[in-house]
């Protein structure tokens, strides 16, 4: 069969691939920009905490993905345990990084306008730094998940959730006839949930960032 009869004959279990893919992202996504701001407003005002925060998270996105999974697996076992861990792990880098850059970013006669007033250290952070260096935050959380989105086809390896399934039975079984629709397919739905994740963050981001900031 040719492709756009292999979607119509395989269209539900893709749908379901495409939904735990996102779900998967989606949540890690979560996770990972909790931990990574965190990380950021920890570190940020020391140059050595920043440098070893961002080095730390580097360190992490070297190891082969296969490789982080494999190792993941004797510790937390097959499925979503060892995806969830490794994904979150993924997706620090550019957060950690941007926040870092955008909290240094913001301008000191601001923050000394808000002690001014009588704000304290907590209140400064919630209402006056991290609104004006969530712009780079919200660009590192974007470059985040489009790495996560191809790196969770990965998870396949380990039985996790996704549309990296689908990769996998078709390179398992090259030679037959569906093998080339199967890679095609979970390719093809990886890039297209990509694309829509990006412009739900443009929407968000519209949404969030105040005109003044934009500008």
């Amino acid at each position: 069969m040719d492709f756009w009869e292999y979607l119509s004959d395989r269209h539900q279990q893709l749908l379901a691939d495409a939904s735990q893919h996102a779900s998967a992202v989606f949540q890690c996504m979560v996770a990972a920009t909790l931990l990574g701001v965190l990380i950021g407003v920890v570190t940020y005002r020391s140059e050595w905490a920043g440098n070893l925060a961002t080095l730390s998270t580097s360190t992490i996105l070297t190891i082969p993905s296969l490789a982080m999974i494999g190792l993941l697996i004797p510790v937390l076992g097959l499925g979503v345990p060892p995806t969830v861990t490794a994904l979150t792990l993924y997706g620090l880098l550019p957060i950690v990084r941007n926040a870092i850059v955008g909290l240094r970013g913001v301008d000191p006669s601001l923050v000394d306008a808000a002690k001014g007033i009588g704000m304290s250290r907590p209140a400064r952070l919630l209402r006056v730094e991290l609104p004006l260096a969530w712009p780079p935050i919200l660009t590192g959380i974007r470059v985040s998940t489009q790495m996560l989105m191809g790196i969770a086809a990965i998870a396949a390896f380990a039985s996790g959730p996704g549309l990296g399934n689908e990769i996998f039975r078709g390179i398992a079984s090259l030679g037959s006839k569906n093998a080339l629709n199967q890679v095609l397919a979970g390719t093809l739905g990886i890039i297209v949930l990509a694309l829509l994740f990006d412009a739900a963050y443009v929407l968000l981001g519209r949404l969030t960032i105040s005109r003044g900031i934009r500008v």
